[in-house]
Parts: C-alpha cells; structure tokens; sequence
C-alpha cells in the first residue's frame, strides 16, 4: 500500500471569502462525474479539457492506489464504491469542521486586521449553531469593525458558557410554546436565564422541520411516522435545544426518545443534513434553509425564535452596542431574508425576558406528568 497523507493550506487573498467553503481538486472532480455522468461533460463543467481531467483522474488513481472512476462504450461514467465512500465520507467531514473553519478563517482575519491597523473590537459569542450567524459577524466586521469570535454550541452549553464567563454574549432558540405546553423548555433554561441579570436581544425566527431523502420515500409527516416507521434517526447532540425540541415533540404524541432508532449524532443543522443526504439516515430534524441546501425534502414541525442574550451590565458596552448595530444593518437582513424559512425579529432590539419567554414564571401543577429528562 502506498504512503497517503493529508495536507491543508490557506491564502491570503484581495477579497475576503464568504462563507466556509474548502476547495479540493480531487473532490471537485469526483463531485462533476458524479453529477453529469461523463469525463468530457464534467470536463466542460469544470472549464477545463478532457485531456486535463482524464489526467488529472489518472494521477489521482496512482496517488491514493484506487481505482476512481469506472464506464464501458456506450455507458455513463460511475464513480467506483471507492469513491462515492470517499466523496460522501469527505462531505461529511467537511460539514461537521465548517463551524470550526469559519472561526479559523475569522481569527485569522482578525490578526491581519490588529496588524494593519490594530483598531478592531472583539466580542466573543458562544450560540447554538445558526446559518445566519456567520452572516452578523461578516457585517459586524465590515460595517462596525467588530470582531465577533463566534463559537457554535449546544443552547444550553451556550448560556452555561455566559454564566461562566467565557463568553460576552450567547444564543440560544426555543419554540414560542404557551405556559401550559413548555416545562420540558422552563426547566432546563430557566436555572440559566435570570430576569434582571440577563438581558434579551431580538435577532430571528427560523423553521424547524423533518429533513428527509428527496421524494420522501417513506412518506414520514412528524416524528411519530419516523419512530412507527423505525426509521434511522440523525439526531442532535444533547445540550442543544434542537434535541430538547425532538423530546417535546415526542412527547406530544406520547413517545420518548429511546424509542428513536438512533443513526448517528451530528453537532449542527448541516450535519444532519449531510448524514441524510448521504443515505447514512432516513430523517433529521433542521431548519429549512440546511434542507434545502442539500436538495432534500422538508415537511415544516415548529417554529424557532432565536434570541442573543448578554449580562444585563454588557448591555451599553461598546462591543455590544456595535453588535446590535450589526443586527440592525441592511446587510445583514438581506443575509436572512434570503435564507429560506428564516425571518427577522426585532433584531437588536432589548426583549422582555418574561414576555419574550412567557413560560419563565410558570409553576407546574404538582401531579403534572413528568416530561422525558434530557
């Protein structure tokens, strides 16, 4: 077997990238035969000749001892099992770094900014994970020369992290459920979130629903059908309110999570989408936008309301006013609004802790059913 190593680079560059994507020649490649079934249409996709593919392939084969792509006269050109495995599993590691990417790639250009010029703000944000978010902190760093260190988590573990220190500001989402409806949510965010002590800024509304394989071959509708249906379940990690909305929703219908036939865990909303994308689960549940991103099929559950939230003392700081004029920013509304499923709300504005999250002062009856723990 041949020596094979990884090895991974960056560059410095006129125009700052958007988003987290990380290029590979190879994967490039192996994605276009994929799609368009033959060398010289994957060629013409690529802008570049057959005999530059063709050669390209060849090299690659040599380099990783596989054989990459297979076709006969008058067939399309398939990728080898070799190489799906290899695209597929590449995906999905390239989705589960993005989040870590993105934070990379944002220090990195907070330390050409301090060199150049020194004058930035930093902000750190610990939030449970957002497609929108790396969109603020793109604007907050153009428009506010605001760096916002931005860390993804699990809701909870966000706002844990602002009760430890670690963080100036934390987001975190829950469902806009009545008193009577939302113990599971009471008792685990409220020991994290004081009236008084925090204070509540406005940023989104998101939609949260099944992601599943194009067509919907199952025919699954909530997470009833997924569990009557025994079918495989990427779920979120715990300590993230996503999970916290799988338990709720469960819960409604009279099931409980280990009734779930679990296919992995996945620490985002790509993630899951990239794991049902590639065949390795039936459905997850998401945001519309990440559905859609990996052309999957969506059937809307529930609503999110995505709050930042801060010490009630951060409030009139600098970074954090400059946070909440990035939130009010053009740029970054037209960044939601073209995200599907994603509205604003009152983004930047200081909420009502208590009207905001209604349930906070709610009692449980005594005899109330207990809710599945977390």
């Amino acid at each position: 077997m041949k020596a094979r190593g990884v090895h991974l680079q960056y560059s410095f560059e006129r125009r700052g990238q958007q988003g987290a994507s990380v290029h590979n020649p190879l994967f490039d490649l192996l994605q276009a035969v994929h799609e368009h079934g033959s060398i010289q249409r994957a060629a013409g996709h690529l802008g570049a000749s057959y005999r530059h593919v063709w050669g390209a392939l060849k090299q690659w084969q040599d380099t990783l001892g596989e054989t990459l792509v297979t076709w006969s006269q008058g067939q399309p050109a398939r990728l080898t099992p070799f190489a799906e495995r290899l695209l597929w599993a590449e995906t999905r590691a390239r989705v589960r770094l993005t989040p870590h990417i993105e934070a990379l790639r944002a220090e990195l250009e907070r330390v050409l900014d301090e060199a150049l010029d020194g004058d930035q703000q930093v902000l750190t944000l610990y939030a449970s994970h957002d497609l929108a978010l790396p969109a603020l902190r793109d604007t907050a760093r153009a428009t506010q020369r605001l760096h916002i260190d931005l860390r993804f988590a699990g809701s909870l573990d966000a706002l844990r992290a602002l009760s430890e220190g670690r963080c100036t500001v934390a987001g975190f989402h829950v469902p806009p459920l009545p008193p009577e409806g939302s113990a599971l949510f009471a008792r685990h965010l409220k020991p994290l979130l004081k009236p008084g002590r925090h204070k509540l800024i406005g940023c989104n509304h998101r939609l949260q629903g099944l992601m599943l394989a194009p067509g919907n071959p199952g025919a699954l509708q909530n997470l009833a059908d997924v569990v009557l249906a025994r079918a495989r379940f990427a779920q979120r990690q715990p300590g993230s309110a996503t999970w916290l909305l799988t338990q709720h929703l469960l819960a409604q219908t009279g099931l409980v999570p280990e009734q779930l036939h679990s296919a992995c865990t996945e620490d985002s909303h790509t993630a899951v989408a990239a794991a049902v994308a590639a065949g390795l689960a039936d459905a997850g549940l998401g945001v519309a936008a990440a559905a859609q991103a990996y052309g999957l099929d969506f059937v809307p559950l529930a609503q999110d309301n995505y709050f930042l939230v801060c010490l009630a003392q951060a409030l009139e700081t600098a970074p954090v006013l400059a946070l909440r004029r990035a939130l009010e920013h053009a740029d970054w509304h037209q960044a939601v609004t073209a995200l599907p499923g994603y509205e604003l709300a009152q983004p930047g504005q200081v909420l009502s802790l208590t009207k905001a999250l209604p349930w906070w002062h709610f009692r449980a009856p005594r005899k109330a059913a207990a809710e599945p723990a977390s």
